[in-house]
């Protein structure tokens, strides 16, 4: 299921990068750190993935 937001999108891909080990988890705040927490590598992947054209900034 894809992000329905920009931010959704960026969050999902702050956890992903976290949970490869790119980033340290200590970076992560908010929806990044439960995101990270709570979703597989496969479910972050798409979440994250994908164009963020005609997306709203937040969701509603």
């Amino acid at each position: 299921m894809p992000a329905k937001s920009k931010a959704q999108q960026k969050a999902a891909g702050a956890a992903l990068s976290a949970k490869r080990g790119d980033t340290p988890k200590s970076k992560l705040k908010g929806a990044s750190k439960q995101m990270e927490d709570s979703m597989t590598e496969k479910e972050l992947e798409d979440f994250a993935k994908g164009s963020t054209k005609g997306k709203p900034e937040h969701a509603d």
